[in-house]
């Protein structure tokens, strides 16, 4: 019990890391083992899942992500090496999303609901600040530290009783509602931060950003509860970005006046 309480302890004393933003966080794996993770799942997605065929899309979208590269790698040199895979899924559902080793997947749905280049460059700079922000990272950091203190509880509690049940259900409630959901959200938040200053820099209006959630709370995306749910709520991520927008706007207008232009068109 006790050898396994301190290497615990020791994974998490020299897992520390800091965030694009600022934040501390916790990263218990290392990137190349998390970069082989997403890749094995890019190619299980593509393998299980209906690839869209037409160049015009794909066209598209990759303009939006080589726009949206350069300013990346001039943010993060240490991602200067990664080389990004981009494709798009037929599926009507609005979603996009990128993983550990440049992977990014973009639905035909999402297309839709984008309604123009600024608006891609707003879903695929969030979801690119993901990978940046080591968030997947995080998440099995998390999940396996929870998993650690949920066994190590089991044990401690000794034989298997009706106080030990309730136990451990409120230790399981406990860690999904106050940590593993709330700090989902953090990423959420941190990765429309990271997501909107992408975009203004590479040329892409930022107040787009607010219109593309105005169109997913209309195609009913944003109808969930914010409450026990994993992402923010459309309002509250719209006061966020409004926040943010001034700053925005000045990057945005100096990227603009220095020839970043971006052209991408459907």
């Amino acid at each position: 019990m006790k050898p396994l309480i301190s290497a615990c302890l020791t994974l998490t004393l020299f897992a520390c890391a800091t965030s694009p933003t600022g934040r501390s966080q916790l990263t218990l794996f290392p990137e190349s083992q998390m970069a082989q993770m997403g890749t094995s799942t890019f190619t299980s997605m593509q393998q299980s899942q209906k690839m869209d065929t037409n160049p015009r899309n794909a066209t598209y979208v990759n303009c939006v992500v080589n726009a949206l590269i350069p300013e990346l790698n001039a943010l993060a040199p240490g991602m200067r090496s990664t080389q990004w895979e981009v494709k798009v899924f037929a599926d009507d559902a609005p979603n996009a999303f990128a993983l550990p080793g440049g992977k990014i997947g973009v639905h035909t749905g999402m297309l839709k609901v984008a309604e123009n280049q600024h608006q891609l460059a707003s879903v695929i700079g969030h979801e690119v600040g993901h990978v940046w922000a080591k968030h997947s990272n995080e998440r099995v950091s998390q999940g396996f530290l929870t998993q650690s203190g949920m066994q190590l509880a089991a044990v401690a509690a000794g034989d298997m009783t009706s106080e030990k049940q309730q136990l451990l259900g409120l230790l399981g409630v406990g860690a999904q509602v106050g940590v593993i959901l709330p700090f989902s959200r953090k990423h959420e938040s941190e990765a429309d931060e990271i997501g909107l200053e992408l975009m203004a820099r590479a040329g892409f209006d930022p107040r787009q950003s607010v219109e593309l959630w105005k169109n997913m709370q209309k195609a009913g995306s944003g109808s969930t509860p914010e409450f026990l749910s994993t992402h923010p709520g459309v309002d509250t991520r719209i006061r966020d970005l409004n926040a943010r927008m001034d700053r925005a706007i000045k990057i945005y207008q100096q990227a603009q006046a220095s020839g970043k232009r971006p052209n991408c068109r459907l």
